[in-house]
């Protein structure tokens, strides 16, 4: 029997895993080996993936999956004898060492798996602001802080979230590599107090490689409130580890885990102590065979105890395996170990990793045994109700559109108050520069360079806000990983892992974290083309490009249009996502192997905290990226200077000639020359002639040179884009005068810069152009090559270029 025919409600026990690689590795590391009792939950809105419950906790998988696991009916299993497996420990004495470490500063490594409250506590003991998200994979890379307590100084560093420690994925590989080459004084290992068992695997692992370390057993408080007891301290005992108990996000608890480093650190804990997570006979004969040799060459075991990377061979774990390829006994040592795995196998009927997984968590249960009384229940009902609404086959999929509607009105609608309150700011503080300054190039810099550019964007920090905040409710709370687990059908069909959808809605902030959140994605395919994707996904940057336009020309169809713009996008993504896996990445091994966390409510600390970091980092761009592109479009259309005898007697003849037939009565002499030398200026300044030239590849669209202009200063960040508008058309910072100005047919020719075509034809193209210069480094970065970045800039231009033509033509119809 398959665990893919398991019907809602039903259990069974799972009695071999038939899958091999990356699969098996990870669903075994979850939990599901031998003997493991195991619930189906509820199918997915398109009866894939499958939800199931185990050791407390919900993972989903695809059914192609479970159809891997073979299991048994709970009457069968308990029908049949079996063999109790007896779990020991080793205790190995330690030398008493009077020498304590006289310098103040501890280095502190945070490791746990995804979900388990790290960044929560980082936050509080650093006084770091990184973002918490109720799903796994929010933590993307090692985030490093600081903090001074009782004359020590802790260097603390956030590590990403991994299951276990092995070169499954990004996150482990990395985490992987900084144990060994950074060494930290003391590990503080995060576990959840509510899902002991499952969290203990990483802990065995972590007690495999003898480092000094602390177990933080966080959210107490949602073990409390079932009213389950837990002798910790005697568990600490046991595992030589001593455990401390926390409530991350209140603080409580976090001053005796400092004290308590304090004291690893110093070696004066009486409960740590060196144990071995004993495994069965047969195994142990060949941990101690491969061990034993690699011992021989101490080089190779410095930062690694020769037992950890003696189970890691046996497992056949390809970065260990790396390491001592360069021992000078590793022919010996890689026998042994295929000497040892193939007796294992023959004996156990099982293979390595599989036999090695089962017997960690024996260890875990029979630890529990003795320490754990009572059940943690407390949020499963609460969960199991939202679960069966939002991820239902009726009412998933239009709950989460209405969502995403919601938060495109809000955006729009609501933060279009504080937007004007922030004009009328800028306004007022560029009319006071205008009135008490000098006329001179100075003053035109401030005006129509930094103000006008800065000025321009800055109104639209309340949208982002809100966005941001909606995009942080669904993070924290959890449902973000229920959006996965609905999607993933759909994902698959694109090539692609339910998984992925995540980056793609963190997209709409912020393209740059998206594509470094793409890590949680474990097969490199797929990740490739979700960070080839990303772009299409309009973030928050594009945002005062579509408030400008829709206000102007689209009032009355804001939220509408807002939401074709970001349903276009994703239909974008979705078709090159298609053509990618057909044409390009053929293959695909990704498993969805995801854990569903309990729904948690967020504090308004956290929602708070994130707001700030990215209005902080909105801020930054604004006093850097685009202040400087703003000074440097701003000279590069203010010089060369002309005066009006400069001006040719052909071009004033031209220029007249185009003038509105009443513009001698509405304007006087001296106002018109003005009008003919301004545009002159912006014409043959150095800007006008980079316009110019480029000019004709988007005149099909018929964009001007200034609009082309605007284009090309996206490149820098596509907020750039409005503020580039402001400097050209207007110079002013007021979005009022901008707008005015976009929708006035010109003086000179007759007709307005934009029209409701061009404007539609232009969000299309700025949705769809080349990524701004942080996202192609980003893309560079993750894919390892700037062979990608490249790509994505000419793919995505040319087909911005098709795309826009088509909306441009299609709406000059109408």
């Amino acid at each position: 029997m398959r665990l893919s025919q398991l019907k809602p409600g039903e259990k069974a026990v799972v009695t071999k895993i038939l899958g091999h690689g990356a699969f098996r590795k990870r669903v075994m590391e979850m939990g599901f080996v031998r003997g493991r009792e195991v619930t189906m939950v509820l199918n997915a809105p398109l009866q894939d993936p499958v939800k199931y419950k185990l050791m407390d906790y919900e993972v989903s998988l695809r059914r192609a999956e479970a159809d891997l696991i073979e299991i048994d009916t709970l009457e069968n299993w308990q029908s049949h004898e079996r063999k109790d497996l007896h779990i020991h420990t080793q205790q190995h004495d330690s030398a008493e060492s009077d020498d304590v470490r006289k310098d103040k500063i501890i280095n502190v490594a945070l490791i746990g798996n995804p979900n388990c409250g790290k960044t929560s506590l980082f936050n509080i003991v650093s006084g770091a602001h990184e973002h918490v998200g109720n799903y796994a994979g929010v933590t993307v890379g090692a985030k490093a802080g600081t903090m001074k307590y009782k004359g020590y100084r802790f260097n603390i560093v956030d590590l990403p979230g991994t299951y276990s420690l092995s070169a499954y994925s990004p996150e482990e590989l990395y985490v992987m590599r900084y144990l060994q080459q950074e060494t930290p004084d003391v590990i503080v290992n995060v576990v959840v107090a509510s899902n002991l068992e499952r969290n203990l695997y990483l802990t065995t692992e972590l007690i495999d490689m003898n480092r000094s370390m602390v177990i933080d057993l966080n959210m107490y408080d949602e073990l409390e409130r079932s009213g389950a007891v837990f002798d910790y301290e005697n568990l600490g005992k046991m595992l030589g580890v001593p455990v401390v108990p926390t409530k991350a996000s209140t603080g409580w608890g976090v001053d005796r885990l400092l004290d308590t480093i304090i004291d690893v650190y110093e070696l004066k804990n009486k409960d740590v102590r060196h144990i071995h997570v004993r495994m069965s006979q047969e195994i142990e004969e060949g941990i101690t065979r491969v061990k034993d040799l690699i011992k021989t060459d101490h080089t190779v075991s410095e930062n690694f105890s020769p037992r950890y990377m003696a189970i890691k061979m046996l497992e056949k774990d390809p970065e260990v395996e790396n390491q001592l390829r360069h021992a000078a006994y590793y022919s010996e040592i890689s026998k042994a170990r295929d000497e040892e795995a193939e007796r294992i196998e023959r004996e156990l009927q099982e293979d390595v990793p599989a036999a090695i997984s089962a017997a960690k968590y024996g260890f875990i249960q029979g630890a529990l045994a003795e320490t754990f009384k009572g059940d943690l229940l407390h949020e499963e009902k609460t969960t199991k109700i939202i679960d069966a609404i939002v991820t239902s086959k009726i009412f998933g999929f239009p709950i989460f559109l209405a969502v995403m509607l919601f938060m495109f009105w809000c955006t729009f609608e609501i933060g279009s108050y504080p937007m004007e309150w922030i004009e009328s700011l800028v306004s007022w503080i560029s009319g006071l520069i205008g009135e008490h300054m000098a006329d001179g190039p100075l003053k035109d810099l401030l005006l129509d360079g930094i103000i006008g550019g800065v000025g321009g964007v800055i109104v639209f920090l309340p949208n982002i806000l809100i966005l941001y905040f909606f995009i942080s409710m669904m993070e924290d709370t959890g449902y973000m990983a229920r959006v996965a687990f609905i999607m993933d059908k759909i994902m698959h069909k694109m090539g692609l892992h339910g998984k992925s959808f995540i980056p793609l809605v963190m997209g709409f902030g912020c393209n740059v974290p998206a594509i470094m959140s793409t890590r949680i994605i474990e097969s490199r395919t797929s990740r490739i083309i979700t960070i080839l994707i990303n772009p299409f996904i309009s973030c928050s940057a594009r945002i005062p490009i579509y408030v400008l336009l829709v206000g102007c020309f689209f009032p009355n169809h804001g939220a509408l249009v807002f939401f074709g713009l970001y349903l276009l996008g994703i239909i974008v993504a979705v078709v090159t996502a298609r053509l990618f896996r057909k044409f390009w990445f053929k293959t695909d091994e990704t498993p969805f192997v995801m854990e569903l966390p309990p729904y948690r409510i967020p504090t308004t600390k956290a929602i708070v905290r994130s707001m700030w970091a990215k209005a902080r980092q909105y801020i930054n761009k604004m006093g850097g990226v685009i202040l400087v592109a703003s000074i440097i479009i701003w000279a590069l259309s203010y010089f060369p200077r002309y005066e009006m005898q400069d001006v040719p007697q052909s071009y004033i003849g031209t220029a007249m000639a185009e003038l509105p037939a009443d513009a001698a009565q509405e304007y006087d002499a001296a106002h018109i020359d003005d009008l003919i030398l301004n545009s002159y200026q912006q014409e043959n300044s150095i800007l006008g002639h980079i316009g110019k030239f480029v000019e004709p590849v988007v005149r099909p669209m018929e964009f001007g040179w200034k609009t082309t202009v605007a284009l090309l200063a996206g490149a820098a960040a596509k907020e750039v884009v409005v503020s580039t508008i402001g400097v050209l058309y207007v110079g002013e910072d007021d979005t009022q005068l901008i707008s005015e100005r976009l929708t006035t047919p010109s003086a000179l020719t007759g007709h307005p810069p934009f029209d409701p075509a061009k404007a539609l034809a232009f969000m299309v193209f700025v949705l769809l152009y080349f990524p701004c210069i942080a996202t192609l480094t980003a893309i560079a970065r993750e894919t390892e090559s700037w062979r990608y970045a490249l790509f994505s800039a000419t793919y995505n231009t040319a087909l911005a270029w098709v795309l826009a033509f088509v909306t441009f033509r299609i709406a000059m119809l109408f």
